[in-house]
């Protein structure tokens, strides 16, 4: 089937889109929703894309509305959608063959982001041992706090905990709960090991694998271990400072709180925007400048090659540096002590302008088709481009038309808009000569 393909982007965009495909076929079954009758095909398909695309974002109440089929086909999903349609497919080709074509390890390096072609069968396998533990390792801590913190009896808090430990190590935010996690706001338990399984899935597997590889040699990270962490740990703590100086007073959300659990959630609202679509506060009830840095936080999203979504920190900041090296005149860009190829720099470029083209098309096509103020519409579209999963409350009572709008935003926001124009181009043309240079007056 690789052979079809051109551009091992093209088998990434297919491969995802057959699979919400079938996810779709699943939800649609009559088995899959907790009542009489089948769910209409538009709620399948914004679950399934939801589930693959690991966002999130759902028109009907995941916990009541499907049944425990359902919750096991959206577990699945998640699960394909998280580790990527390619990882499992080079997996499975190593397993059968123990032999991989060009075409197949070109393709597996698409999604992983792997820095060679010889290391692809090494990294996949990497990649899915190390997310199976550590979804173990989460699930195990949620299970013991629910049955001994709350009551759970052992097998729905096992339950409870293999989804919740999935949905959050892969940054999709689904919950069973109505609320999400807002019962367990002011559980450090609860909420620490969550995020912690946000942040980790959300690093992106190159970094974790050089952290381990590294851990107690920082000069030897690589520049996208050093840009990854430097603005993961920059967002975390600038997110919770704002968000919780913003929410403090707010009755709604944080007002009412004890004020050490007011930081602990302030905490959570600020992970949570790498992708991970939970919240322990009342998103709704939120105000405006909240609205706003959490628009901020989405848009930016995670780390590259892992289960996040966004434009990625390292695109963010790695323009920072761009920016810094025009400011100061210089003529190459430097990272620590290595230089920044041009090319990279203009995938960086491009990444942002068509991501930010994309939203204010969505965000002007839903203001247009609906009531609801921009403040909404521009947080619904973010969510919905970064991957994440918050809502204000109005996904489920958008048109059709927005629904499916929203649909292929999670499909562009998931396979990135530079991976899917890519696919799109049958070959990659190198030009022989060069045109005359000029210099046009810029601002």
């Amino acid at each position: 089937m690789l052979e079809r393909f051109q551009h091992p982007a093209q088998v990434v965009v297919s491969g995802f889109a057959v699979t919400i495909a079938a996810g779709t076929l699943l939800l649609s079954l009559p088995q899959a929703t907790a009542g009489e009758g089948s769910a209409p095909w538009l709620d399948a398909l914004f679950t399934s894309t939801s589930a693959v695309c690991v966002t999130g974002l759902v028109t009907v109440d995941t916990g009541t509305y499907w049944s425990t089929f359902g919750e096991l086909v959206i577990l699945g999903l998640i699960q394909v959608g998280g580790l990527g349609l390619m990882t499992l497919a080079t997996l499975f080709a190593v397993l059968l063959s123990r032999r991989l074509g060009l075409r197949a390890r070109m393709a597996a390096q698409a999604e992983t982001k792997t820095m060679r072609m010889a290391d692809v069968r090494r990294v996949v396998r990497n990649v899915v041992l190390f997310s199976l533990v550590s979804e173990a390792v989460v699930a195990g801590v949620l299970t013991a706090r629910l049955v001994l913190g709350h009551g759970e009896p052992l097998g729905r808090a096992l339950y409870l905990g293999v989804f919740h430990a999935v949905s959050a190590f892969n940054n999709a935010g689904f919950a069973l709960w109505p609320d999400s996690l807002v019962r367990f706001a002011t559980d450090p338990w609860i909420n620490l090991t969550i995020c912690t399984a946000v942040i980790v899935g959300g690093l992106g597997f190159p970094v974790v694998f050089d952290l381990v590889r590294q851990w107690r040699h920082p000069a030897g990270w690589t520049i996208l271990t050093r840009v990854t962490l430097t603005m993961t740990a920059l967002l975390l703590v600038g997110g919770t400072l704002v968000l919780t100086v913003a929410e403090w007073d707010n009755p709604g959300t944080l007002g009412a709180m004890p004020r050490p659990s007011r930081w602990l959630a302030g905490f959570a609202a600020a992970v949570m925007p790498r992708t991970a679509g939970f919240n322990t506060i009342d998103v709704a009830q939120m105000r405006t400048e909240s609205w706003l840095a959490t628009d901020v936080l989405m848009f930016i999203g995670g780390g590259s090659a892992g289960t996040a979504g966004g434009i990625k920190v390292t695109t963010f900041g790695l323009l920072g540096f761009v920016l810094w090296a025009e400011m100061r005149g210089e003529a190459r860009v430097n990272v620590g002590h290595r230089r920044l190829p041009e090319g990279t720099q203009r995938q960086a470029l491009a990444i942002v302008l068509l991501s930010v083209g994309l939203v204010t098309a969505m965000t002007f096509t839903l203001l247009s088709l609906t009531s609801y103020s921009l403040d909404q519409v521009l947080f619904e579209v973010t969510s919905a481009f970064g991957t994440v999963g918050l809502s204000t409350g109005i996904t489920a009572d958008l048109p059709d038309t927005g629904h499916l709008l929203l649909v292929a935003l999670m499909f562009l926001g998931r396979i990135g808009p530079l991976t899917f124009a890519t696919a799109l181009a049958l070959r990659e043309r190198a030009h022989l000569y060069e045109l005359p240079e000029e210099r046009p007056i810029v601002g």
